[in-house]
């Protein structure tokens, strides 16, 4: 199960963290340790972490850096480290091709975007959805729904002031 992810800059600084379990709660200082294990491991070394940090002794974290973005999920022993390697993979794909080119501001102005990439990739600690493909059709989908949502609200606003 999938109990926490984090996504930080190179600078420390990081997202509202998507906790997907109720039990777990992050604090800034356990956040900030995770960043400064994970910014200063080599390239060369494995990118999993023992339970030091997050959620206690069963549970591991699981890191990838991607340009100028570190991807952490904290899980439990029943998931695959591999498995959740291709999930950060996946969803920073999804990033990519929602944002064309993820960057740090896009995390800072498109919060709600990116956790709904997330939601449609993850819900409660379970993996809902890997196909890069769905998540993308599904997230263009809403996009279009809120435009047309937007574009309704515009004609019913224009028609209370002309009256």
């Amino acid at each position: 199960m999938i109990k926490v992810s984090l996504i930080f800059t190179n600078q420390g600084s990081h997202s509202s963290p998507s906790s997907t379990s109720p039990t777990v709660k992050i604090h800034n200082n356990k956040s900030s340790e995770t960043f400064h294990l994970v910014s200063k491991r080599n390239e060369n070394v494995c990118n999993f972490l023992g339970g030091l940090l997050i959620g206690g002794s069963n549970n591991e974290q699981i890191y990838r850096h991607h340009a100028t973005l570190h991807f952490v999920f904290c899980v439990d022993s029943s998931e695959s480290e591999l498995d959740i390697l291709d999930l950060i993979q996946v969803f920073v794909e999804a990033l990519d091709k929602c944002f064309e080119n993820v960057c740090e501001l896009d995390l800072i102005f498109y919060v709600d975007k990116v956790h709904s990439i997330h939601v449609e990739m993850v819900k409660e600690g379970m993996v809902l959805e890997t196909n890069l493909n769905e998540i993308v059709t599904q997230i263009d989908t809403e996009n279009k729904l809120e435009k047309r949502e937007a574009g309704l609200a515009g004609a019913l606003a224009y028609v209370v002031i002309s009256y």
